[in-house]
């Protein structure tokens, strides 16, 4: 790169970038990587999905623990009003999230608990059926429980954002008839364009972005393209499609990459992620192409490259505030509107 180019690319500025879920390591060097990225806030799975409460308790230590010992690099981030601050003092802001509720299910005070040690974002479900409801790979999925209810109106009360990925079809339209605030799916692409049902209907695009939430299109290969490694150009596709469909307002950014240590093996990642791993119809449906070396999306194999996105979504000749709105300004709407602050 010339001197000029540098110097360009240097004094580039780019828009406020929110990964709308993000599974990477919480270690020094990651988030070095991350904000190499130009990530200024994520949403971070801090729950393992089966972990009970105890156990959750103890990782949601650690990543206090983390930020407190990285201060110079992230802050945890409680309210949009924090988030800004992170920006303004050049910090990645760490939203503390859970991909499942299966841990305060016994006791749903618990989300009390929760919400005053940090936590904004939480699932009802996994991939599976806990006493809420079902997750995508249930059948028949039966729906949101009495019990699920009960927690869809304490996330309400506590002004914490619901999250329906991962969420049976049945159970999250149950959920979005219920909810009397927006509500998101932080990691999911349409259906419509890639036949996994991890995917979301139309249908359910639509009732999202009608209660005021939106859709983080994600990078998870299986949910871009299965006969091929898809590219960034998959993802570009999906991006588009749900502008279309439901309009720009709807409609964000969302890594999901398990980088850094997560899975430092092959036999590791196949057990849980890969052809005969845990879901097999979510992943047992792809070509031979999906291996451990090709399972991220060429052109995104790391939060370094989240730059070039924006390059791409300029290459589709989307408008600078639109492309301002997906890689963040939709995430921070949504999150004014329900944590009110």
């Amino acid at each position: 790169m010339s001197q000029a180019a540098a110097a360009t690319e240097t004094a580039r500025t780019y828009p406020l970038i929110i990964d709308g879920l993000n599974c990477a390591d919480v270690a020094r060097d990651q988030y070095l990587r991350t904000k190499q990225g130009n990530i200024n806030a994520l949403n971070l799975t801090i729950v393992h999905p089966w972990h009970g409460f105890e156990q959750s308790m103890s990782t949601l230590a650690k990543t206090i623990l983390f930020t407190k010992e990285n201060s110079d690099l992230c802050t945890l981030v409680t309210s949009v009003k924090e988030l800004d601050a992170a920006k303004t003092a050049g910090k990645i802001g760490i939203i503390m999230g859970a991909q499942n509720s299966t841990f305060v299910e016994n006791d749903l005070n618990l989300l009390e608990v929760c919400r005053r040690l940090g936590m904004r974002i939480m699932q009802p479900t996994y991939m599976e059926q806990n006493k809420l409801g079902c997750g995508v790979v249930v059948q028949p999925d039966t729906g949101l429980t009495a019990l699920g209810r009960e927690w869809v109106a304490r996330m309400n009360a506590l002004n914490m954002l619901i999250d329906l990925s991962h969420v049976g079809y049945k159970t999250a339209a149950d959920v979005i008839a219920e909810t009397k605030r927006p509500l998101i799916v932080s990691h999911g692409n349409a259906l419509e364009l890639c036949d996994c049902p991890r995917n979301i209907p139309d249908n359910q695009i639509k009732g999202v972005a009608a209660k005021g939430g939106m859709v983080g299109c994600t990078f998870f290969a299986p949910m871009l393209r299965q006969d091929e490694r898809p590219t960034v150009e998959n993802w570009l596709d999906q991006v588009q499609y749900m502008i279309k469909l439901v309009g720009e307002d709807h409609v964000g950014f969302s890594s999901d990459l398990s980088e850094g240590g997560v899975y430092t093996s092959a036999e590791q990642w196949d057990k849980a992620f890969g052809p005969n791993g845990l879901y097999p119809s979510v992943t047992g449906k792809m070509g031979k192409w999906y291996t451990f070396e090709q399972r991220r999306p060429k052109g995104f194999e790391s939060l370094v490259s989240t730059p070039t996105l924006i390059d791409g979504l300029e290459s589709r000749q989307i408008p600078g505030r639109i492309i301002d709105k997906v890689m963040g300004g939709n995430w921070r709407r949504v999150y004014l509107d329900v944590w009110g602050e």
